[in-house]
């Protein structure tokens, strides 16, 4: 896992969470800045995801390697599942949808951190 990208996802999945939570505020739907917000997130993403299997495939050893491998497929699918249904969502609370995805991705992209740093990654 390369810190510099869990940082970069990190702050990505904040302004999407915030932009979501913005919107909900001020009682709007979405628009296409979220939807590009979660676009870039998924890029981030699956950069990451890209990395981390092409450093396993190299020979990297991980102590729980299915809960790690787990995430990672879980935390790729968020924002396509939380744009998804931000954008079949017609009230003003698609928002706090694609928030609650950004949030979840914040905090699971640390946890795949976790797992990759305490096994010695």
């Amino acid at each position: 896992m390369t810190p510099a990208l869990v940082v970069g996802t990190t702050v990505v999945a904040a302004l999407l969470a915030l932009a979501g939570l913005a919107s909900t505020v001020a009682r709007r739907r979405i628009g296409l800045l979220h939807l590009w917000g979660a676009a870039l997130l998924e890029a981030v993403l699956l950069v990451q995801a890209v990395l981390a299997l092409v450093l396993l495939a190299r020979g990297e050893r991980l102590a729980d390697t299915p809960t790690f491998l787990g995430y990672l497929g879980g935390i790729v699918l968020l924002p396509v599942a939380g744009a998804l249904w931000a954008r079949s969502e017609p009230s003003r609370w698609a928002g706090t949808v694609l928030a609650v995805a950004a949030g979840a991705v914040g905090v699971m992209i640390w946890r795949l951190s976790q797992l990759w740093e305490a096994t010695g990654g």
